[in-house]
This record gives C-alpha cells, structure tokens and sequence, in this order.
C-alpha cells in the first residue's frame, strides 16, 4: 500500500503540476500533491526538493501577470517548502539551496493593491531574496523587497520587513536579529541528505520502509483508521 501511494504521488505531480512547472529537478518529490496549488506561469523548481502538503493546508506558488510584467518564482536545490506555505510572486522571488520553509510561511513580494487606488493591482512589488540555507519558521511573513542572508534563522511568528545579515537569528514583528551564529558553529545543510544516486536513496528508503513497517497488516490497519487506539 505504501509503495502504491508513492507511485500515485508521482504519477499524480507528473500529470498534473510538472507541465505547469518551467522546470522540476532532478529527485523533486511533492509528497500529497493533491494538496498543491500552482497558478501563473515562470516557476522553477530545483534538484532534490521537497513539497508537502496537506489535508486542509495546502501549498500554494503562484506568479501574477498584468500584461505589462510577469512574476517568477526560482527554488533552489535540497529545498522543503511544508505545508500551509504559500509563495505569491508579482515581481521575483528566490529561495536559495538548502532552505527550508516551515509550516504557514508566506512569502509575498508586493501589496496586492494600491494603497490610494484599491482597484489597482498588485501595487508595489520589490524582489524577495533568501539566500542559501535560510531557515523560516512557523507561521512567518516575509514581506516585498526581503533579502535574508545565508544560514540565517527567521524566528516563528515573525513578520520580516527588512533585510536580515547572513548567521544571523531574528525574530518579532517586525523581525529584528536577536543573535548570530558563531564562525565556529559547524552547519549541516540538507544537501547532506541527497549524496547519494536517486536509485540508492530509492533502495536505502524502501529498506527503512520495510523496516519501520515489516510487523504491520491490513487488517491492522483498517482497525486503527475505525477503532484508533492510544497506542497506534
């Protein structure tokens, strides 16, 4: 059953959101891509990334066009985007390698109306930039003309309206740095998920499935989704 509902999730990604992608890289998995909501043209998607959505949280990536300029929305290699993410692009939007994006970021480069003239949109828009190996917390806001620098942690809740260095940990509304990382400090990327081939990481996950889910059933399982227990 559960190589049968990977199967689906690819087959589902490739029929229905790979030809509204410009590009989806190498080892790309969008795990419930039904939860998954692209619109508008220009998105890129690199090597090794991970989507998720879910039931009542679905992810959301769409570019804006007006007819006089297009967004477009570039993310990187290694990255996770979680569920409850959307990114709304009327200019540009860039997620750098490694990065990762938690549950209910948004990331939206323009106001989407005029302030004086509400029925002009999307009104002002400047570039968002996230640098490599940004981390973005729970329920953050990251507002029109961001850059976040490389390795930089943005704390949950935090509304960002400016730009934030590089090491650096920032949190509040709106976000300020409230410590930076040490030289010293040894930082692992999720790059260091993804050396191996896409069939080796294909072999060691159906090993860990196997392993994890060896003693389970059908009939198990079917108790579990009617009659749940605590200990399920």
């Amino acid at each position: 059953m559960v190589r049968a509902s990977l199967a689906l999730e690819r087959a589902y990604t490739r029929h229905f959101l790979r030809p509204q992608l410009e590009h989806l890289g190498e080892g790309a998995t969008v795990r419930k891509p039904w939860y998954v909501r692209l619109d508008g043209g220009d998105i890129r998607i690199g090597r090794f990334t991970q989507i998720v959505g879910a039931w009542g949280r679905p992810v959301e990536i769409c570019t804006f066009s007006n007819g006089e300029r297009s967004g477009e929305i570039r993310i990187g290699d290694h990255c996770l985007i979680s569920p409850g993410a959307r990114i709304s692009a009327a200019t540009r939007i860039e997620i750098g390698d490694d990065s990762m994006l938690a549950a209910g970021v948004y990331l939206t480069d323009a106001d989407w109306h005029d302030v004086h003239d509400r029925t002009r949109s999307p009104g002002r828009s400047a570039p968002i930039v996230l640098e490599r190996n940004v981390w973005i917390g729970d329920g953050v806001i990251v507002c029109k003309g961001v850059r976040i620098g490389e390795n930089s942690v943005i704390g949950a809740g935090s509304v960002v309206v400016g730009d934030v260095a590089p090491n650096a940990i920032a949190a509040g509304n709106p976000a300020r740095v409230v410590r930076e990382l040490q030289a010293d400090e040894r930082l692992v990327t999720r790059a260091t998920l993804f050396r191996e081939t896409p069939r080796e990481m294909e072999a060691r996950n159906a090993f860990l499935r196997f392993y994890v889910l060896c003693g389970n059933t059908f009939a198990g399982w079917l108790r579990a989704r009617l009659f749940p227990r605590t200990t399920d």
